[in-house]
Parts: structure tokens; C-alpha cells; sequence
């Protein structure tokens, strides 16, 4: 897992830059935001999700961990890929996401290209009481997400070669019936998922 990339900026596009780590070059999706505030030649230090499939293994980068974390939940939000994560956090800020969560408005999320009415619900629904709010005004601290094993769950089976559809479905329904322990740990419910995910596995890939 490539969780951090610090090395030179090689080249900037709009969605992407390629940072020189060691004398290789690493493709990194990020937001408009990033590239912008990445010129050729500085150094830069992004915080990395390495999505894995089939047909491609892709990097995607932020500048803080909060802006990370939010990204990873996302994609445990039914319907949503990494370009979509990603899309949202091109047009929200991390603050912007948490607030509009606990306040149950699904209008920021309808603004996202390629985010849908239905989609934009279904990342408020899901995402209720994944993200603290943001603190008022004046204070220090902007919203934290809190801890989300679900969607470190959906990304492992998603390594492993199921759909994220499917395996984020799974999850969801192992979560209601797992035990309080299996909640809390990561392998756990993992094993729990892959279990159930087990004896259907041919039908529920894809």
C-alpha cells in the first residue's frame, strides 16, 4: 500500500501531477486544488489511496490526511468511484462535506459532476455519523472524520477483485447483524464479509 508520496514535481496537468520519488515518476490523481498549488520542480508531500483493479492500479493524492480520510469514506457511499470521491472534494471542502452531512442537505452533492439526485442522498444517508461537523467560527480545529472501518473493508475486498458496489453492499449487511466486537476491528469484519461473500462469490463479482 502506497500511503505517502514526497519527492519532486515533474509534471502538472489539471487532474494529475507526477511526482519523482527515488528516480520514479508516480501518476497521482488529485483535485484542481493540488495541481494548482504543485508547481514543476518544488517538492510536495501528498497523502496517497491506491486503488487496485483488474485493469489498473491508480493513485489518487491529497495535501492533509482529513481531506484523505473523507475520500476513503466516500467510497464506502453505495454508487460512488474514485473519480466521483475525488469530484466532490474538488468542489467541497472537507468542512463544506461535514456540514452539509449534518445537516442532512444532499444540494452541495448535486453541484458535483457526474453526482446524481439519487447518489447525492445516498452519500447523506450514508455518510450520517461518519464525519463531525465543523466547529463554529473562530474555533481551531476543522471537522475530523471519525474512524470508518466499513469503508477500509469495502477497499480490501475491492483489492481482492470484487465490484465496489458489491462489496459495500456486503458490508452494510454484515454490519447490522455482526457483533459489537466485529464492528470495531478492521480483520474481523473483514472475515465476517468474506464469509458471507463466500458461498456467491462467482454471482457477486463484477
Amino acid at each position: 500500500m502506497i500511503s505517502s508520496l514526497h519527492g519532486t514535481v515533474l509534471h502538472v496537468e489539471a487532474d494529475s501531477v507526477i511526482v519523482e520519488v527515488g528516480g520514479v515518476g508516480f501518476s497521482v490523481a488529485v483535485t484542481p486544488q493540488v495541481s494548482r498549488s504543485a508547481p514543476v520542480g518544488e517538492r510536495v508531500l501528498l497523502h496517497t489511496s491506491l486503488i487496485v483493479r483488474e485493469d489498473a492500479m491508480s493513485l489518487f493524492g491529497f495535501t492533509t490526511r482529513e481531506e484523505l480520510a473523507v475520500f476513503s469514506v466516500l467510497l464506502g457511499v453505495t454508487g460512488v468511484g474514485p473519480k466521483s470521491a475525488l469530484g466532490v472534494l474538488a468542489t467541497l471542502t472537507v468542512p463544506q462535506i461535514a456540514d452539509a452531512v449534518a445537516a442532512d442537505d444532499d444540494a452541495p452533492f448535486r453541484r458535483v459532476s457526474g453526482i446524481g439526485p439519487k447518489t447525492a442522498k445516498l452519500i447523506v444517508v450514508q455518510l450520517a455519523g461518519k464525519l463531525a461537523p465543523a466547529r463554529p467560527a473562530g474555533a481551531a480545529a476543522a471537522a475530523v472524520p471519525a474512524p470508518d472501518l466499513s469503508s477500509q473493508v469495502v477497499q480490501a475486498l475491492v483489492g481482492l477483485g470484487w465490484s465496489e458496489r458489491t462489496a459495500a453492499e456486503a458490508v452494510t449487511a454484515v454490519s447490522e447483524t455482526a457483533t459489537d466486537a466485529d464492528r470495531s476491528s478492521v480483520g474481523a469484519l473483514l472475515r465476517r464479509t468474506l464469509a458471507e461473500l463466500g458461498p456467491a462469490r462467482e454471482s457477486l463479482r463484477g
